[in-house]
């Protein structure tokens, strides 16, 4: 008979039931969910939200694991060393359910797929690089085109920074302002924006291994599974409308090394005169090392 007919969604996910209804969980069996970006945060993701019952996803990544990978991205082994992100991370969410009904991306999400990619989504999952701003930037313009909601952790020391952009709120480009402004400064407008209370500021030990410029930053995995339980919890609540979820100009960061949580609200995204002084403060600090 195989593995197909050992498996049951209901008995599967009946320990989720509790938390959710019988009712929210067969809702979550007709939801898809498109995740570009599937190495750090975004591999976390997919398995997060395959154990919460979702049942359907549009995964992107032309990228292959490496070694370099394993000490954050889910699906980093030496089993899947050269192999692509997308392709691995459907196998590992069709292990936990093999009924899943998954579109893989393999070139990455691009302005000629961008339609199929965002075909019958309920949600957005952003997973891509820190640096990728002009896919990014398409696919959260597309996004508020079509209505879709998204939802962005973003993995910072070992914590995380939380930030959704919410149908009829302010767009990618009203929040993070990165028009006018040069490119090499692009990264530090997004930090400050994505996480306003900086609660990770404190703690770097080896601020000469951080180059923005060279897009090479530190991260850990502790960071990469605070991201998922951020967003799988976001997701949950956009997926089957419960409760009120904030939007930009609202964020949440918390911060495991710390024990700290911090709610920022900034009307007018990085214009705001708070993230202005946050801006110059990084700016400040990355020109000392």
């Amino acid at each position: 008979m195989g593995v197909m007919a050992d498996f049951d969604y209901s008995t599967a996910f009946s320990r989720n039931i509790g938390w959710l209804t019988p009712a929210e969980q067969a809702s979550l069996r007709g939801k898809r969910v498109a995740i570009a970006g599937l190495g750090g945060a975004g591999g976390v993701h997919v398995l997060t939200l395959a154990r919460l019952g979702v049942g359907a996803f549009n995964l992107a990544d032309f990228d292959t694991f490496d070694v370099v990978n394993f000490n954050r991205q889910a699906g980093a082994a030496m089993s899947t060393l050269g192999q692509n992100k997308a392709a691995v991370m459907t196998r590992a969410a069709q292990d936990i359910n093999p009924e899943l009904d998954v579109k893989i991306f393999s070139q990455g999400v691009q302005p000629d797929n961008l339609d199929a990619f965002l075909d019958g989504v309920d949600l957005y999952v952003d997973g891509l690089d820190y640096f990728v701003f002009d896919v990014r930037r398409m696919v959260y313009a597309a996004c508020r085109e079509r209505g879709i909601p998204i939802t962005f952790a973003v993995p910072l020391g070992m914590g995380a920074s939380l930030i959704n952009f919410l149908p009829g709120g302010p767009s990618f480009e009203d929040y993070f302002r990165l028009q006018g402004h040069p490119e090499s400064e692009w990264s530090i407008r997004f930090l400050v924006g994505v996480a306003p209370g900086l609660l990770h500021r404190h703690y770097l030990a080896a601020p000469e291994f951080v180059d923005f410029l060279t897009h090479r930053v530190p991260s850990t995995g502790i960071a990469c599974q605070f991201c998922a339980g951020m967003a799988g919890a976001t997701a949950a609540k956009l997926l089957l409308g419960r409760g009120k979820v904030a939007g930009a100009p609202h964020s949440i960061q918390f911060d495991g090394y710390t024990g700290q949580f911090k709610k920022c609200w900034r009307p007018g995204g990085n214009a705001h005169p708070l993230q202005r002084l946050a801006i110059a403060y990084v700016n400040r600090r990355l020109k000392k090392v």
